[in-house]
């Protein structure tokens, strides 16, 4: 009945511009957060299954499905994501301070190739309103990530200092912590990921003290960066890594006209290169990888299990997919798990390196 409702629904919310549906369904999860919907919701659509747990970087995990930083930028829904079967949730891209982000128009729907592409800027409140709210906000009961980025308005020089002034506003509340050194639509971001960049950041929040600490990646980077970031992670003996955020490349066959637009692409077209990545991130790391990229079933997580994620985050799949997508992957890991013989995630990750 609730995939239904969405499906019925969708045509409605994809005639509208992208932020604004993206809005309007927000608000809509907002209203029902807290009440015995929510309280209704959960009991639908978690799937309560010790096979699916998972332990990665000190937390433990219900399932190895979560929702990836940019569509709860503001820690507004931690609670009823995770009513809806997810077992973590990356608030953010979260800056130090309160910034609006690029013009709009700056989301837009490629529906024929079932792809998002963006270019949001980072908008969020900043992270002291983000930090007060995780904060005062019931216990979500899953953990809760925190996704930190640069600034707008900070030099590249000025990095490691703003990246540690937005971790003290979180650091009481955040489950883990995930650098954000790749967003392709806030100048300056990604030339952070050189090596000397990622090591005075990292260095610095070290020093901070942040614990789980995660970096995440581009998609785009050369494989010697890339080598060159993992040498950092070892380095600095870090918690995790996340591969990988949006791209700035457009894949041949895309069929959109919106294909043309400037920003980073997700969805199914990145699919199978986010996985070979997650693959070249797992072969070369021994820290647990989160993988994410085009995800919008179950077949999509297992690949990427199986290629070395300990866990998987989506986002584009919701909107295609409704807000069912989180208990059909679930229940669809169960079944695959069970096919190939394995009695949990856990002994499936990594299975195909």
């Amino acid at each position: 009945m609730i995939r239904a409702t969405y499906r019925a629904a969708r045509p409605l919310l994809f005639s509208l511009p992208a932020e604004t549906a993206h809005g309007a369904v927000h608000r809509g999860l907002g209203a029902i957060q807290h009440t015995p919907i929510e309280a209704r919701l959960r009991d639908r659509l978690v799937v309560d299954d010790d096979r699916l747990a998972v332990d990665a970087f000190g937390q433990s995990f219900s399932n190895p499905i979560g929702v990836a930083a940019g569509f709860d930028k503001n820690a507004e829904l931690p609670s009823v994501l995770a009513a809806l079967g997810f077992g973590h949730v990356e608030v953010g891209g979260v800056t130090a301070h309160a910034q609006p982000g690029n013009p709009r128009p700056r989301m837009f729907r490629l529906v024929e190739d079932r792809a998002i592409v963006n270019r949001m800027g980072l908008n969020n409140e900043g992270a002291e309103a983000v930090g007060e709210r995780l904060r005062t906000s019931p216990d979500p009961g899953i953990p809760v990530g925190v996704n930190v980025a640069l600034s707008e308005a900070t030099d590249a020089a000025d990095a490691p200092e703003d990246y540690r002034d937005t971790y003290e506003h979180v650091a009481d509340v955040a489950d883990y912590l995930a650098v954000n050194v790749s967003c392709p639509n806030s100048e300056g971001m990604r030339e952070l990921q050189n090596r000397e960049s990622l090591e005075a950041i990292l260095g610095e929040l070290v020093d901070a003290g942040a614990d789980p600490l995660l970096v995440k990646l581009s998609p785009d980077l050369p494989d010697p960066a890339i080598e060159d970031a993992l040498a950092v992670v070892d380095d600095f003996d870090l918690d995790g890594v996340i591969a990988t955020n949006t791209t700035t490349d457009r894949p041949d066959g895309l069929k959109s006209p919106n294909r043309a637009e400037k920003g980073g692409l997700s969805g199914k077209p990145i699919e199978s290169h986010a996985t070979e990545m997650v693959r070249f991130v797992a072969e070369r790391t021994d820290v647990p990888v989160v993988g994410v990229g085009g995800v919008s079933d179950a077949a999509g997580a297992y690949a990427k299990i199986r290629a070395g994620a300990s866990l998987v985050q989506l986002y584009t799949g919701l909107v295609y997919e409704g807000p069912t997508l989180a208990r059909d992957i679930n229940r669809g890991l169960l079944e695959l798990l069970e096919r190939d013989g394995f009695d949990s995630v856990e002994d499936a990750v990594g299975v195909d390196l």
